[in-house]
């Protein structure tokens, strides 16, 4: 129903646009100029001041603002140029256009579609991943993150930090803020394939999604087991769909955006947060026979 109501917009305003351009005259004098560019400017000023309130809530909201806002730079800097072409602002106007209008347009577009695809964009497992995430000092440093060296090895005195730190930091893990703490950065890694790798990497690799499958799978278990427990601070839901694979690629990628979104509300510790693990897997549907 939406994408019919849109696509039959945009016919009827082939004609439309066609009918303004023969008719509309040259020139046009009006009683209201000043209050509908006093009242553009006050709406611009309100989509900005909303985009920086929904930011700091880390609201999902910002991202149609931060569009509306671009949007309507766009066409200030449109409108600027076009009434203003001939005349003695016309210069100033092009000038502010290209220097101020569009270029925080474009930004607030980039800063957005950032919001939307979230911090990590999924990539290849390599095998410094394994590396990272088999070793329980450097998770022990992830989880306590974020954090300052000094507190780190304060928590940390069996574990050489920096040492440490620089590896994760290589690796891609670790970042350091200008406030001096050590942040984790957020990782998103496909699915690997044992024939895309080394021939001689092949084993660790294989240990290694061994391990990790039968981590979930006993993860998943002492859940179950304690479902009661949790005092509400549980969520979950199951579906069957027919997707194609690419649906289901877009499926994934979406959820990625929702994780990544939603874990960079609470980087750190605070007292009303607590830390969850969330799982998302999709598979064929087994039949019934398989699962007797």
């Amino acid at each position: 129903m939406l994408l019919a109501l849109l696509a039959g917009i945009a016919v009827f305003l082939v004609p439309w646009t066609v009918y303004l351009g023969l008719t509309l005259p040259e020139h046009f004098d009006t009683s209201q100029w000043r209050v509908a560019w006093v009242g553009f400017d006050i709406v611009l000023l309100l989509c900005f001041a909303a985009s920086v309130l929904l930011g700091m809530r880390r609201s999902r909201a910002s991202v149609p603002m931060l569009a509306a806002t671009a949007a309507l730079l766009c066409c200030d800097a449109w409108f600027d140029v076009v009434l203003d072409w001939g005349g003695p602002d016309q210069w100033p106007s092009i000038g502010t256009a290209l220097l101020a209008e569009l270029p925080i347009a474009v930004f607030l577009m980039l800063r957005a579609r950032a919001l939307l695809a979230g911090n990590a964009r999924p990539r290849p497992l390599t095998m410094r991943d394994v590396a990272v995430r088999t070793n329980p000092n450097y998770q022990r440093l992830l989880r306590l993150m974020p954090a300052t060296s000094a507190e780190l090895r304060t928590q940390l005195p069996s574990i050489d930090v920096p040492a440490a730190l620089l590896t994760l930091t290589h690796a891609g893990y670790t970042r350091r803020a200008r406030d001096g703490r050590w942040h984790s950065v957020p990782q998103s890694t496909n699915e690997a394939k044992p024939e895309d790798f080394p021939e001689e990497d092949r084993p660790k690799l294989a240990a290694y999604l061994d391990a990790k499958y039968d981590h979930e799978v006993r993860l998943m278990a002492w859940a179950a087991e304690r479902r009661d427990t949790f005092d509400g601070w549980t969520a979950g839901s199951r579906a069957g769909m027919r997707l194609s694979y690419q649906d289901l690629k877009e499926f994934q990628a979406e959820y990625l955006e929702l994780v990544h979104r939603y874990a960079a509300r609470k980087p750190g510790p605070t007292e009303e947060a607590r830390d969850l693990a969330v799982r998302f897997y999709a598979f064929p549907e087994p039949e019934p026979a398989e699962l007797a």
